[in-house]
């Protein structure tokens, strides 16, 4: 059973098809990359998913749970954590407590989730603090350290810091290490490398494989191609909302299809330059050919 399956999944806004009928399944320790121009309908994909919304029709099933009608805090207690396209952080926490953060549906001790009363226990159980609660802040605590070490000397000996303080690059990977704090099953990170240069670029890919070495399953939106090419074990390109290609990474690079989504035959035809993002989009994929 594939540990992420999505079938005929749809989403419109008026007269607009944001997501067009798209299936897609993802096996445990897989990676794949979602790539295509801007507007093709990668983050309202990742959305629906997610439970942030909610499809026209279509199902999503994580681990074989049917994910329909679930609230993104139950999803997330299934085991699936997300970034953002625009890095979100809690600007006034610090990057310890915004890590401490995405452990919300991990907790036991601290959070017994008992119908009605919980909310009373739980400030009961702040107060009071007893072992068990000590032991499992103790053993987060660790967890924070562990992970923020994956990005070296960018966040650790930041770690009281507020999250405002951080620069653009230290946020995003900010909400990363939140993401990672949840131990998902599934890890969707939309556009990670967005506005990096080149050297945070190559820092980002190398956390990224280390997940990939861990035998995290993950689905990437990325526009840097050469980041997709090294780290996808296979590559899916949405254009207008449907699946227009889907593969191994070196088959949907040459697929003319994927280029065409990109540069368009209008402005050969009316010799005009294509857009930049879609110049670029070519120029990458030489790169990478």
């Amino acid at each position: 059973m594939p540990l992420l399956e999505i079938t005929g999944l749809t989403r419109r806004f008026g007269g607009l098809t944001a997501v067009d009928a798209v299936s897609l399944h993802l096996t445990a320790g897989e990676t794949l990359s979602i790539i295509g121009p801007n507007g093709a309908g990668k983050t309202t994909l990742f959305n629906l998913i997610s439970g942030i919304d909610i499809p026209d029709t279509g199902t999503v099933c994580l681990g074989g749970h049917s994910l329909g009608g679930l609230t993104p805090e139950r999803i997330a207690a299934l085991g699936l954590a997300r970034t953002f396209q625009h890095g979100r952080v809690f600007g006034n926490l610090s990057v310890r407590d915004n890590v401490l953060i995405g452990a919300h549906a991990r907790l036991r001790a601290a959070r017994p989730g008992l119908p009605l009363v919980g909310p009373l226990v739980e400030l009961a159980l702040a107060l009071v603090r007893p072992a068990a609660v000590a032991a499992e802040e103790q053993a987060l605590a660790d967890e924070v350290t562990a992970i923020l070490g994956r990005f070296g000397e960018r966040l650790l000996p930041r770690i009281d810091q507020p999250a405002h303080s951080l620069s653009y690059a230290n946020r995003r990977r900010l909400e990363i290490a939140r993401a990672l704090m949840l131990r998902p099953r599934l890890l969707l990170l939309d556009e990670p490398t967005a506005g990096m240069n080149p050297t945070e670029t190559a820092e980002m890919l190398e956390v990224i494989r280390g997940l990939k070495d861990d035998g995290l399953s993950m689905l990437l939106i990325e526009h840097k191609l050469e980041l997709v090419m090294a780290l996808s074990d296979r590559v899916m390109v949405l254009d207008g909302g449907a699946v227009i290609a889907e593969g191994m990474p070196a088959a949907v690079r040459a697929d003319p299809r994927v280029i065409e989504a990109y540069l368009g035959r209008r402005h050969s035809a009316e010799r005009e330059p294509p857009p930049l993002a879609a110049q670029q989009f070519a120029h990458q994929l030489e790169a990478t050919s």
